[in-house]
Order: C-alpha cells, then sequence, then structure tokens
C-alpha cells in the first residue's frame, strides 16, 4: 500500500495528464494555508479605510476626482476600482467588518492560484512547478492581511491572459480592459499583446481591439468623465506621478535626490522603451523570419495574420509576463503590494531561461526575499534589480517565445525561403 502511494508521486510531479490533480492539491493546500494565516496572524491596515472614505463620498455623489480623498491620500485609480470597492462596501458594512473582507481576499486569493494553473497547463509548465506558487509569503500578505487593490486587476489580466491563450481574443480584450480599469500598471502588458494580436490578427484587428479597449474605458470612466475629464484622466493615468522615496523597495539605492528627479524618470522610460524595441526587433517576431517580415505582411495584407510562427499559449504566456517584467525593472518606483504584479510569474519566467535549476530556484528566492524586506534597504534593492536583470538576461538568451517554439525550431528551421513561399 504504501509503495503504491509512492509510485504516484512521480507522475504527480512529471506527468502532464496528471496536472489537474496535483493542482487540485496545491490549491486545496494554499486554500487551508491561507484560512490559517488569516486565523493567526493580525490584519494590519494600510489603504482600505482609505479606499472606503473614497466610496462613502462617492455614494454622497460626488464623481470628481480631485475631490475624492482619503487618510492617506487622493483617488488616483481608474473607475473599475471603485465599482468593485463600491460592492465590497455594501458587503461589508461601509469597511467595518474587516473578517468579511478578509473572506473576500480568501477566495480572490485562491481563485488567483487557480487561474495560474490553468495557464500554466497551457503553457506546458511542468507539474511540479505549482509547488512553488503556495510559497510566497509577501503575495499571501496582500492578498488577506492588506487587502490592496491590486489583487483585482491581477484577477483581470490572469482571466485576461488564459483567454488570449486559449484565443478568445474578445473576450480577452475585455478582461484585460477591466483590469485596466482597476489599476494602470496593467499597461505593461500591452506592448506583448500588441504584438500577439497583430501576429495573430493583423493590423485591422488590432486597431479594432484597441478601440474596444479605449471605448470600454471610456464608457466605465463616463460619469467622472462628465464631472471634470481633466481630473480624472490626470489622478487615474497620471504616467508622470511622483512617487514618495520612503516607500521604495527597487531604488533604495539610489539617494532620494536623483530618485525624485525629472532626469531620473526620462532615464527610465528610455530604457523602458529600448529594452521593449530590443525585444522586438530580435526575439519576438524570430520564428516569422523576423520583425522586418511581420511588418511587411501585415501592412500588405491588413486584414490577414501578420504572423507565419504559431502563437501558441506558451508563446502568449511568455512573451505577456516578459513584457510585464520589462516594465517591473524600468517602474519609476514599486512598492510592497507591487509584488502581486509578476510573483506568480516567476516559476514561468525563470523556465523561460536555460540556467540550471539551482540558478533558478536562487532566482526566485532572492526576489522573495528582497520584497519581504522592510523597510527596504540599498542591499535589498540592489539585490531586486540583478535578480530581475538577470532573469532578463536568462530570457533573452534562453526561450523568448516559449519553450514550445524552440522544440518546433528544433524539428524545421524556418528559412527565407520557405518564408517567402508562404
Amino acid at each position: 500500500m504504501q509503495s503504491s502511494v509512492f509510485e504516484y508521486v512521480p507522475l504527480l510531479l512529471f506527468d502532464q495528464q496528471y496536472f489537474w490533480i496535483t493542482a487540485s492539491l496545491v490549491v486545496l493546500g494554499d486554500a487551508i494555508l491561507t484560512q490559517l494565516i488569516m486565523r493567526f496572524v493580525p490584519y494590519t491596515e494600510i489603504d482600505w479605510e482609505t479606499y472606503m472614505v473614497h466610496i462613502d463620498l462617492y455614494l454622497k455623489g460626488e464623481r470628481n476626482y480631485v475631490n475624492i480623498t482619503g487618510p492617506t491620500g487622493p483617488l488616483v485609480y481608474p473607475a473599475g476600482h471603485v465599482y468593485i470597492h463600491r460592492l465590497l462596501h455594501l458587503i461589508t458594512d461601509a469597511g467595518r467588518n474587516v473578517a468579511q473582507a478578509q473572506q473576500i481576499y480568501g477566495g480572490l486569493y485562491v481563485l488567483s492560484i487557480a487561474l495560474v494553473c490553468a495557464i500554466y497547463k497551457k503553457a506546458k509548465v511542468p507539474n511540479w512547478t505549482l509547488l512553488l506558487l503556495p510559497l510566497s509569503k509577501r503575495l499571501h500578505s496582500i492578498f488577506v492581511l492588506r487587502l490592496f487593490n491590486d489583487c483585482w486587476s491581477l484577477i483581470f489580466v490572469q482571466a485576461a491572459i488564459l483567454a488570449f491563450q486559449s484565443a478568445w481574443d474578445d473576450v480577452g480584450i475585455l478582461l484585460f480592459s477591466l483590469a485596466l480599469s482597476v489599476k494602470m500598471s496593467v499597461i505593461l502588458y500591452l506592448p506583448g499583446l500588441l504584438v500577439i494580436v497583430f501576429k495573430r490578427h493583423g493590423l485591422f484587428a488590432t486597431i479594432r481591439h484597441m478601440l474596444v479597449l479605449a471605448c470600454t474605458q471610456t464608457l466605465l470612466a463616463r460619469p467622472f468623465l462628465i464631472a471634470n475629464a481633466e481630473s480624472y484622466l490626470r489622478n487615474a493615468f497620471d504616467l508622470s506621478r511622483v512617487f514618495l522615496y520612503k516607500w521604495t523597495v527597487n531604488w533604495r539605492f539610489v539617494d532620494e535626490r536623483t530618485f525624485l528627479s525629472p532626469a531620473w524618470a526620462k532615464g527610465l522610460l528610455l530604457g523602458h522603451v529600448t529594452v521593449l524595441i530590443a525585444f522586438g526587433l530580435f526575439r519576438w517576431c524570430r520564428g516569422d523570419g523576423g520583425v522586418a517580415r511581420v511588418l511587411q505582411r501585415g501592412l500588405r495584407r491588413p486584414g490577414g495574420p501578420a504572423g507565419l510562427a504559431p502563437v501558441d499559449p506558451d508563446y502568449v504566456a511568455t512573451v505577456l509576463t516578459t513584457s510585464n517584467l520589462i516594465g517591473i525593472i524600468f517602474a519609476r518606483s514599486l512598492h510592497y503590494q507591487f509584488y502581486s504584479w509578476y510573483s506568480q510569474q516567476l516559476p514561468l519566467l525563470t523556465q523561460r531561461t536555460r540556467f540550471p535549476f539551482i540558478v533558478q530556484m536562487t532566482l526566485i528566492g532572492a526576489i522573495e526575499y528582497a520584497w519581504n524586506v522592510y523597510p527596504s534597504t540599498p542591499l535589498s534593492s540592489g539585490l531586486l534589480l540583478a535578480a530581475n536583470l538577470v532573469m532578463l538576461l536568462g530570457i533573452w538568451f534562453g526561450y523568448p517565445e516559449g519553450k514550445m517554439f524552440s522544440k518546433r525550431s528544433n524539428h524545421s528551421q524556418v528559412s527565407p525561403k520557405n518564408l517567402s513561399q508562404k
């Protein structure tokens, strides 16, 4: 009996046929762990009270973002955030029932784990990778001990990635728009998304998807745009926002004067754009014969697909999460809750490098450690930047289009002659 049980261990860890059994065990175990955390670890108030004060003002009829403020600052999130927290305001007795709110966020956390499992399944990630998902102390805290709104945008963006993996792009763009309506940071995925949609559908469909994105944002924000469009756009989508130095996790080794300087912000923006262009030119379109061929095909036949290589689920997950990682590396400031933006993507990202297993685990451990140092130090910030950069470089020289592309290219290389015949 005992030996027969152990016989299933390799199957659960390595056999894709047993993936959902392993995933179910991980989700169930993490659900229990989350309940234990809520039971024994004290809740810490940070932004929840402010969210509820904002909603109090909203319910009194205020629609001008300039006038919606609370204990920790003004309302700086798009309209979707307001509608979600309007519902939470109702369910939790105007935010006073924190325990009820924690249970909601606990369920949200478990849902996020399930969505990640589904994404990993489509990307053909090894079963054992799922065992890494429940290990983040910081991520549990962000969800059930801090109640940050980042959790909601994360759920929508995970659902969007899953939809794009399934080629349900019309559904995916709506889910992506919902994510963007909660937190502006979701825009970090947009460069990768443009590559995917353009390759899969061509120029006209890409324009249509971007129009859907813009129209959805406009419809959701309509009451606030009518009240004061300028204040809404400036607060909810302020790309030039200056963050407080005391909360930065990623740039503590930089002095405060440099951190706050416009030159520093412009340098980070330049680095962000440069790296995105580099991945677009030299990594994300290699299977299509290069970005020039993709653009040529997309402009010559704007109604059809611009890419030649399959835009498979692995490619979708790899490109979107890499696009997000690039944005995180060059972010003007990262606060502790921002770890949720990519925490659950780290196992996938490290496996898109060619690093040995021990190096992959070291990178994940170093990043987790850096996000758990409070307050951040020059050492923890430097370690975080180094680990993120090493991981990105590993992807550049590893599998930037996913491992499935590498396996296909080993069987049949795409030559210029073959491309010209298609």
